[in-house]
């Protein structure tokens, strides 16, 4: 558990911050293609700006690990699709913002695709979303927030066959959505 007991949220996060600043930034790297440096958009920001919104989160529970990182992942998608959409950024511009598949739980999306347009995979996702809402959370928390099959039939509170049929049904749909 992150953290057991009374304590304020906002100071809660403060506390545990530094112990789990690594293993975020690491997803955020993860996310970006691997790239430490020379894109617009950093590791160290996607990081601080999830901070910063999971800081003015109301209701935020920390006493759950696997919860929390299934939501700093969602909010770091959100993070590096918000920056893309404020760059003004298209599927076929010149400099979009890319996010990688190439983490482990990157077969929960594709098995060919090391790095998609931050956009285009949002807009694919939410195309998923109108079909079936649990296969992008199973993404979400595959791709995004890092976790296992096993990890993610705990917390959804399904089999792992479950978890691994859904994903595949997902990787089918995003694959045809962004021709890879």
């Amino acid at each position: 558990e992150l953290l057991a007991g009374p304590e304020p949220r906002a100071s809660a996060l403060d506390r545990l911050m530094p112990d789990l600043y690594d293993e975020l930034k690491k997803l955020a790297i993860a996310h970006l293609g691997g790239r430490g440096r020379g894109g617009t958009l950093q590791p160290t920001v996607v990081v601080h700006e999830a901070y910063l919104r999971l800081h003015r989160a109301h209701g935020l529970d920390l006493s759950n690990r696997k919860q929390f990182f299934a939501l700093a992942g969602k909010v770091m998608r959100q993070v590096i699709v918000d920056h893309a959409r404020a760059k003004g950024r298209t599927k076929r511009g010149g400099d979009t913002v890319t996010v990688s598949l190439s983490s482990g739980a990157a077969d929960a999306v594709s098995p060919t695709a090391s790095v998609l347009d931050a956009l285009a995979l949002d807009e694919a996702l939410s195309r998923l979303g109108a079909l079936d809402e649990r296969q992008v959370e199973i993404v979400e928390l595959r791709y995004f927030a890092g976790l296992e099959v096993e990890e993610v039939a705990e917390l959804l509170a399904l089999s792992p066959t479950t978890i691994k049929r859904e994903s595949a049904m997902a990787r089918a749909f995003l694959v045809t959505q962004l021709g890879s």
